[in-house]
């Protein structure tokens, strides 16, 4: 038990800390076994990684992947090597021929890829678009330290401002939502997948990830115009940060721009809880207005963030032949997929 709360304060207090490397979040993959490494000094948490397990059908063997870790001084390398050494071991007890990880570091430090490169990770290559990552390499982070209301409103583009104005001038209002809410929240979460074409979980995942982690870490909130439902998020909360999770509008009342609200009241949820950061999430990295996903990019982008480039995934093969099958083999799906897609809009 001290253990544990030692970990959630580390956790909580550690400026790399990220909600993907949290035990609540390993506890929402069911699907995923769960190691946690943690590397002391001196009786202190120096590092921590979580690191998820699965293994892969027919080969038998386990793929090992830790969401944004590493959780310490990205600069300390005696951690980093600590951290990597432990992960090695479980490598070996699971029988992984791969170890995959995407640190929430940015692109430009080339002391961490320095430091990376001597405890023996590689770095992924040739990355072309969003499809060939597990997280977002681009992100947009605004910061929220030491700011007002009044001052993170300025700060905005003058037509967002206005946006955020006329949705509540034109009578939209918000309020937190419960469990109870989140079919209204998936409903919503359907129509807008429905709209812009991209995958939605079930209600169950939802659901499970609210049971894991709320009430400190998520909320519900929802827009409404005249008591109807027309937009709603699910923002997530993590030590010094906090990150647009999941979000979608109703076709609906759109000309209202409750997303705009919205946004606002994520990142008023985090001057509240004195976090640094509010995270965006995933953005296109090409700037290209031909880009299907520019018109997310512009939306975002009228807040005034920082555009963040990530690292490039890192990894360690512990087993190249079993790795070269697997990548073969997960090709070989892929091209048939989109050979049937291709069928199908045919």
């Amino acid at each position: 038990m001290e253990q544990d709360k030692r970990l959630e304060n580390f956790l909580e207090t550690n400026k790399k800390s990220h909600f993907l490397q949290s035990p609540e979040w390993a506890k929402v993959k069911t699907n995923w076994k769960h190691e946690m490494i943690v590397v002391e000094k001196n009786g202190d948490i120096k590092g921590t990684m979580s690191i998820l397990l699965r293994k892969v059908p027919v080969f038998n063997r386990y793929i090992m992947y830790a969401p944004r870790g590493f959780v310490c001084d990205e600069h300390d390398k005696e951690t980093l090597e600590q951290l990597t050494e432990k992960a090695k071991q479980i490598a070996k007890r699971y029988k992984a021929f791969i170890f995959r990880l995407d640190p929430d570091i940015s692109n430009n430090d080339e002391e961490f890829k320095k430091i990376a490169k001597e405890i023996g990770y590689k770095q992924k290559k040739n990355i072309k678009n969003i499809d060939q990552v597990i997280q977002p390499k681009y992100v947009f982070r605004l910061d929220l330290s030491n700011k007002t209301e009044d001052e993170l409103l300025a700060s905005f583009n003058q037509k967002t401002r206005y946006n955020i104005r006329l949705a509540i001038k034109k009578g939209v209002k918000i309020r937190q939502g419960n469990k109870e809410d989140l079919e209204t929240f998936y409903n919503i979460m359907k129509e807008t997948g429905s709209r812009d074409n991209f995958f939605i979980r079930p209600l169950s995942y939802f659901e499970h990830l609210y049971d894991c982690m709320s009430p400190k870490h998520v909320k519900l909130i929802i827009a409404e115009y005249e008591g109807n439902p027309i937009a709603a998020v699910m923002p997530i909360m993590y030590g010094n940060k906090v990150w647009y999770l999941y979000g979608g509008s109703s076709n609906k009342y759109r000309n209202l721009m409750p997303n705009y609200l919205l946004q606002f009241e994520m990142m008023k949820w985090g001057l509240e809880n004195n976090c640094d950061i509010y995270d965006f999430r995933g953005v296109s990295g090409f700037k290209n207005e031909n880009d299907p996903q520019y018109g997310v990019y512009r939306f975002k982008k009228g807040f005034n963030p920082e555009f963040i480039e990530f690292v490039n995934e890192l990894y360690i093969v512990f087993n190249p032949v079993m790795n070269y099958i697997f990548n073969f083999s997960e090709k070989c799906y892929k091209g048939l997929s989109n050979i049937k897609s291709s069928f199908k809009k045919s």
